[in-house]
């Protein structure tokens, strides 16, 4: 269960930094409101799973989801530059969620 609410909130990262882009700077209300909610529940996620979870291997996937995430809703909705260099740090950074996985103790 910890590692579907760690999902969840890391879904939910996305969701809020989305919103928050679209919320130019908190100056519309409806994407302020998204992200204030999807923002709050998805620390509260991560902390619910962090009691079954190690911190280091919960906080690198959650941030790991939301970057990866984040970049590849900018690119597919937003329109943003997917480079080879962009796509490469992505890589990197779902390998090295792979890696802390296998590597928890």
């Amino acid at each position: 269960m910890a590692w579907f609410m760690l999902a969840i909130a890391g879904v939910l990262e996305i969701v809020w930094a989305f919103s928050m882009k679209k919320s130019a700077g908190f100056t519309l209300p409806g994407p302020t409101l998204v992200t204030v909610v999807a923002a709050a529940a998805s620390f509260a996620l991560l902390s619910v799973s962090m009691r079954a979870l190690p911190l280091g291997t919960a906080y690198t996937i959650w941030t790991g989801i939301g970057a990866v995430g984040a970049f590849a809703i900018g690119v597919a909705v937003l329109g943003e530059a997917a480079t080879p260099g962009r796509l490469i740090a992505a890589a990197l950074i779902i390998s090295g969620i792979v890696v802390m996985k296998l590597s928890e103790g």
